[in-house]
C-alpha cells in the first residue's frame, strides 16, 4: 500500500502546483489592463482550471489517507 501513498502524494503536489498556476493566471489577467468583459472571460477559464486542481489534490489526499489506513 506504500505505492498508493506515493501516488496520492504526487497527485496532491500536482494539484497544489496547478493552484499556484491558477493564482498566477488570475493575477496576470487582472493586471493586463484589458476591458472588464475580457478579464471576466479569462477568469472564468481560470475558475475551471482551479476546480480541476482542487479535484486532483482532493483525490490525492484521499489516496494518501486510504494508503495509510490500509497499511
Amino acid at each position: 500500500m506504500e505505492i498508493v501513498i506515493w501516488i496520492g502524494a504526487g497527485l496532491t503536489l500536482l494539484g497544489v502546483a496547478m493552484l499556484v498556476w491558477c493564482i498566477l493566471l488570475a493575477m496576470r489577467a487582472r493586471s493586463s489592463g484589458l476591458p472588464d468583459d475580457q478579464i471576466k472571460a479569462r477568469l472564468q477559464k481560470v475558475i475551471a482550471l482551479n476546480l480541476a486542481a482542487l479535484l486532483i489534490s482532493g483525490l490525492g489526499l484521499m489516496a494518501v489517507v486510504v494508503g495509510i489506513i490500509l497499511s
